[in-house]
C-alpha cells in the first residue's frame, strides 16, 4: 500500500533522514518509535509532501507520489493528523470536520464518525476551544477521516493524554485498522504501539534499525528501549 525507499530529507545542511526504508501493507498498522530528533515527523510530513526530500521514494499503491504538493498526496488517499491537532478553536465540532470534506463521503460520513466518536457527538455544536484534549484529538481524526483516506497518517496522537484518553485511542485506532485503513502512527507511548500495531519499527539517527512484530518486540524490550529509546 505504502512503499517508502531510501529517502533522505535536508533541513539545510543537517542531513534529517537518511535512507528510510518502510513497506505498510493494506490493512496494517505500523509504528514507529524513536527518541526525539530522530527524523520520526520529518518522515511523515515528507510522505504528505509537506517537507520535500532530496533522494528516494514515496510510493502509494505502486506508484510514484514522491515531492507531490500536499493537495495532490490527500487527493490520492492520504491523511495527515499533525502532532498538536490543529483544530480550529471558532468551529463547531461539525463545521471542524466538514471543512476537510472534498465530496461527499462515501466510507466515513459525518453519521459513522459521530458514532465513532460518541463523545463528539455529544458535543457537536460545541466549539473546538471548548473541547478537552482528548476530544480534540478525537476531532482531529474525525475530520481526517471524513476524507475516506486510504492510508492515514497520525503524529503522536496520545501526547499529552490521560491514561484513560489513551485507551480510548487505542480502541478508535483498532476499528479504523478492521475498517481497511491503513495507519502510519509515530509514537512516544511504546505501550500504545505495543496494543495496536502489527509492526514495531525503531528510528535512530534518521533510518529505520530495528522492525518487529509486537511478539518479538515484547520478548527484546529491555535490550531495544535500552539500545535505541532510553535518553
Amino acid at each position: 500500500m505504502l512503499s517508502i525507499q531510501g529517502l533522505n530529507t535536508h533541513y539545510g545542511a543537517s542531513h534529517i533522514l537518511q535512507g528510510v526504508d518502510l513497506e505498510l501493507p493494506r490493512g496494517r498498522i505500523a509504528a514507529v518509535l524513536g527518541r526525539n530528533g530522530v527524523g520520526k515527523t520529518t518522515t511523515v510530513k515528507t510522505i504528505m509532501g509537506l517537507v520535500q526530500p532530496s533522494a528516494g521514494v514515496v510510493a502509494l499503491e505502486g506508484s510514484s507520489i514522491t515531492a507531490w504538493a500536499p493537495h495532490r498526496v490527500a487527493r490520492a488517499g492520504v491523511a495527515y493528523v499533525p502532532e498538536g491537532r490543529l483544530i480550529f478553536p471558532d468551529l463547531t465540532v461539525v463545521e471542524n470536520i466538514r471543512i476537510a470534506e472534498r465530496t461527499p463521503a462515501k466510507a466515513w460520513p459525518l453519521a459513522r464518525l459521530l458514532e465513532l466518536f460518541p463523545s463528539l457527538s455529544e458535543r457537536q455544536r460545541h466549539r473546538g476551544s471548548q473541547l478537552s484534549g482528548g476530544e480534540q484529538q478525537m476531532l482531529a481524526i474525525a475530520r481526517a477521516l471524513i476524507s475516506d483516506p486510504k492510508v492515514l497518517l497520525l503524529d503522536e496522537p496520545s501526547q499529552g493524554l490521560a491514561p484513560l484518553v489513551v485507551r480510548e485511542l487505542a480502541r478508535v485506532i483498532r476499528l479504523l485498522r478492521d475498517a481497511g485503513v491503513t495507519i502510519l502512527l509515530i509514537e512516544q507511548n511504546m505501550k500504545l504501539a505495543e496494543v495496536v500495531a502489527d509492526e514495531l519499527h525503531i528510528m535512530a539517527k534518521g533510518r529505520i534499525v530495528y522492525s518487529a512484530d509486537p511478539q518479538r518486540f515484547r520478548a527484546e524490550e529491555d535490550q531495544v528501549r535500552s539500545r535505541y529509546l532510553t535518553v
